[in-house]
């Protein structure tokens, strides 16, 4: 049966924090992809067919964040790395929520992984933030019916 309803998902309702960051200036296009680091079960095919699987256990996520060059959240993102490097004092929790659906990404420990690759031209250029997570929660939902 078909949904009757028409939904509307805005992606100025996608919020994205690091900390007490909360993350502006995203670059159009794909802004962040949260992505599983490995297959949630590993498959086992026996010589007669049989066939088992192992639980991984895997929770942990890479996380990309493609910011517009102009972005002032490339000056708090370098910062925040600068100081780990020093002190090792640059892991928080990193949180991605649709407020238009059930949509949610949460990690209680996250970390920059690695800067972006620095480009300039006579166009605009984005910036690729990687981060890396240790256990976190995941739950790929629709958009609901009315926005607020």
């Amino acid at each position: 049966m078909r949904d009757p309803i028409v939904r509307t998902y805005d992606p100025k309702k996608v919020i994205v924090a690091f900390g007490a960051l909360v993350m502006t200036g995203f670059a159009p296009g794909t802004f962040v992809n949260v992505a599983r680091s490995n297959d949630l079960f590993e498959k086992n095919r026996g010589s007669d067919g049989t066939i088992d699987r192992v639980n991984k256990n895997a929770d942990d996520f890479a996380i990309s964040l493609t910011l517009k060059q102009t972005s002032l959240t490339n000056d708090a993102l370098s910062i925040i790395m600068n100081l780990d490097k020093e002190n090792n004092a640059g892991i928080f929790p990193f949180t991605v929520k649709d407020l238009g659906g059930l949509s949610f990404f949460f990690a209680s420990q996250a970390w920059i992984a690695k800067d972006p690759d620095d480009e300039y031209s006579d166009a605009f250029n984005n910036r690729v933030w990687r981060f890396d997570t240790g256990p976190a929660k995941k739950f790929t939902g629709g958009n609901i019916i009315a926005l607020t």
